[in-house]
């Protein structure tokens, strides 16, 4: 491998398919990083890693996967590992966002959405962590959201979900730090992107392109909990403030 390649960042993004990774993975294309990019659709991910090539990344490696099937998904951290050599920054980008009633009325839609939104991120993040804890260093970042930080009416699940991750990636900050490894919690309030389409908007929704770039800025500055914009974090501790007796009554949907 040629010196320039080998001083290349190498970069991983699980779901760079979706809209806020595409932007992530743009911005680590232009600093000329090694990139290995996971996506279900692969014609889909052809053109994210065309793009990528594009933008001055040193070398792509697209891979189709799964994420839900355990067969596919459990080869993902050794693949990017043999392409990159080593992951200097991984970003788990990948989710859905359930319908809330349909899954009220069905516990394998429950199940479902659950594995997409928190066991199947858990999944990847094991051998991840012992990859860059061998490693002596290196950033995970994974997006949750805002609606982790209490559940509200309308999307409950989702926000369990979120809350799951988020109090795992606590946990595994805590077990990394020793090793030199950052775990960025990357918290995004609503944005406008495909997942989102359905949803009425309004202007505490952002558009991708920002919410891209801040989690970009968040995962160069290794932090440990980023919302996206950072109002979010104020936001979120008044709501956690409001007494349940009152919260229960009403229908936050942010």
């Amino acid at each position: 491998m040629p010196a320039a390649a080998r001083a290349a960042p190498g970069v991983l993004i699980v779901g760079a398919t979706s809209a806020i990774a595409a932007v992530v993975a743009r911005h680590y294309a232009a600093l000329g990083a090694r990139l290995v990019v996971t996506g279900r659709d692969g014609a889909k991910l052809d053109g994210v890693a065309s793009a990528l090539r594009a933008a001055g990344a040193a070398d792509v490696t697209a891979i189709v996967v799964d994420v839900l099937s355990a067969e596919e998904r459990d080869d993902i951290i050794a693949a990017a590992a043999g392409a990159l050599g080593r992951i200097d920054v991984a970003l788990i980008a990948h989710g859905v966002l359930p319908d809330q009633a349909a899954c009220d009325r069905n516990v394998g839609a429950t199940l479902r959405a659950f594995d997409a939104n928190a066991s199947s991120i858990l999944a990847l993040l094991v051998p991840l962590a012992a990859h860059m804890e061998a490693a002596h260093g290196g950033t995970i970042g994974v997006i949750t959201s805002v609606a982790g930080q209490r559940g509200r009416r309308e999307n409950y699940l989702y926000g369990a979900a979120k809350a799951a991750v988020s109090t795992y990636l606590q946990g595994l900050r805590s077990r990394l730090h020793p090793s030199g490894v950052a775990v960025v919690d990357i918290r995004p309030g609503p944005v406008r992107t495909p997942m989102t389409a359905h949803k009425r908007g309004g202007p505490w929704f952002v558009g991708a392109e920002r919410a891209g770039t801040l989690t970009y800025r968040a995962l160069r500055r290794r932090v440990d909990v980023a919302y996206v914009p950072w109002w979010w974090g104020p936001v979120t501790v008044v709501v956690r403030l409001v007494p349940e007796r009152v919260f229960k009554r009403s229908n936050v949907r942010a």
